[in-house]
């Protein structure tokens, strides 16, 4: 009976921990949430309740029609970018993990260096030569140059998580489709690609979160208020 009870006490504290965890990283957004339904009185508070005490929705009406509503037009732009550079993120991801995973010899170990080595470099470094780059190709307060930037800057971590997924699939699978006389891009859609669904959908979202989520590299590229995206709105109501 004791050691058949440990298990459920083991397994109650997991739960107990995770609910722990769960309620943690949700305050913010809960207390984020019951703020945005406050009037002015209560935000200046200096220990103000968490439930609000004069409920009110202006603050959303103010938001979304001032500016000849700016705010909608920004989140558009947040969706297009973001939508864009997930899907490229994906589909040039994909076939070059392949590659990375089957393929080896010197030239494959120095690509996967040179993926790691180049998520070592502060924003900060590289930001200016970016910059000027995407000014020589007239690419600058554009949404065509932000989403080429996210691309390249999500696409070394989409490489590693695809390559892990890849190599846990079966080379017995892709050489009986060689010996069908399958192609390789052949065996990467019909074989590959649908073993991949989960590892695809984990690395479209991320690809996705990433790019809308980015603040610095919108900063510095943007200039024109109705290219820009959600999170350069939001920090101006700070």
């Amino acid at each position: 009976m004791i050691v058949a009870s440990r298990p459920k006490r083991a397994k109650s504290y997991q739960y107990l921990a995770l609910a722990f965890f769960l309620v943690f990283l949700s305050f913010p957004l809960l207390w984020m949430l019951s703020m945005s339904f406050k009037g002015p009185r209560e935000l200046v508070q200096l220990y103000p309740s968490f439930i609000p005490e004069d409920f009110t929705l202006q603050n959303y009406r103010t938001a979304l029609t001032e500016d000849d509503h700016q705010l909608v037009r920004n989140g558009i732009n947040s969706l297009k970018v973001a939508t864009v550079t997930a899907l490229l993120t994906t589909m040039i991801g994909l076939p070059a993990a392949y590659v990375l995973a089957r393929r080896k010899g010197l030239t494959t170990r120095l690509g996967l260096g040179w993926i790691l080595i180049s998520q070592m470099f502060p924003l900060i470094l590289i930001i200016i030569p970016l910059f000027l780059l995407l000014r020589d190709l007239k690419l600058t307060n554009s949404h065509v140059g932000l989403v080429l930037v996210y691309v390249v800057w999500a696409l070394p971590f989409i490489l590693w998580m695809l390559m892990s997924y890849i190599r846990g699939i079966p080379h017995d699978l892709e050489e009986a489709a060689t010996v069908d006389g399958a192609s390789r891009f052949q065996i990467l859609v019909g074989i590959i690609a649908p073993l991949l669904v989960p590892g695809i959908v984990v690395t479209t979202l991320f690809a996705f979160i990433s790019a809308w989520n980015e603040f610095f590299f919108a900063l510095v590229i943007l200039e024109s208020p109705a290219l820009t995206t959600l999170p350069l709105r939001l920090a101006q109501y700070v």
